[in-house]
């Protein structure tokens, strides 16, 4: 429908405005609000991931684009709710306690809700505990553990050691990342995956659920 495909192209563009725009018209026109996330945003905010990925654009573009996103998320989140229209999974993320780092963190973030999944943002500096007991409290399918110091590395394998003390290690996936880190790393600490990018997290993530 021409609508979606405007939608997504002015999310790509970064044009916030017209997204918010479209998206009320779209509502307007009795579109249904998982349709237009969907086929619109989701389907905008996939090819912004796949340019960055190629370093066709670079990360201000994908700050816009998200700011895009959001503008038409606002619009549909309180319909989708009313609804009781499910995200495809839920996905705590955070950097470990000691690093204050979340650029990347913050990436992985917008990629994910860009995917249509329903992110908990706990920011930065977070201990262990906090990122098991919101999983468990949120009900969440995957922990994401962001760090960039080498010091801090260890805090993640609290994190796994955590989940396994309260019983949720194999519930919920654990995905790490960041630039210190590997895969090797990643799976001597017993995490599910190491993902080296956004695009590689959602592709990780979705792969979890079923849903890629």
């Amino acid at each position: 429908m021409e609508i979606l495909k405007q939608i997504s192209e002015s999310l790509e563009k970064g044009d916030f405005n017209r997204v918010g725009e479209l998206t009320q018209q779209a509502l307007d026109q009795g579109l249904d609000p998982k349709v237009i996330l969907d086929d619109g945003l989701i389907a905008g905010m996939s090819i912004v991931g796949q340019k960055f990925k190629v370093h066709e654009i670079f990360l201000p573009d994908v700050l816009l684009a998200a700011k895009a996103m959001y503008a038409g998320m606002d619009l549909l989140k309180p319909l989708m709710i009313k609804e009781n229209i499910p995200s495809i999974g839920k996905v705590v993320m955070g950097t470990v306690q000691g690093d204050l780092h979340d650029i990347g963190k913050n990436l992985v973030s917008i990629m994910l809700k860009g995917a249509g999944l329903d992110v908990i943002d706990l920011g930065n500096d977070v201990p262990p505990a906090k990122f098991v007991d919101t999983a468990i409290s949120e009900n969440a399918d995957v922990i994401g553990i962001s760090t960039l110091l080498t010091t801090t590395m260890p805090v993640m394998g609290e994190v796994v050691e955590m989940a396994k003390e309260r019983g949720v290690y194999g519930k919920v996936k654990i995905i790490v990342g960041g630039a210190p880190l590997n895969a090797d790393y990643a799976e001597q600490i017993g995490a599910d995956a190491y993902c080296f990018d956004g695009v590689n997290a959602v592709d990780c993530v979705k792969r979890f659920l079923g849903a890629g």
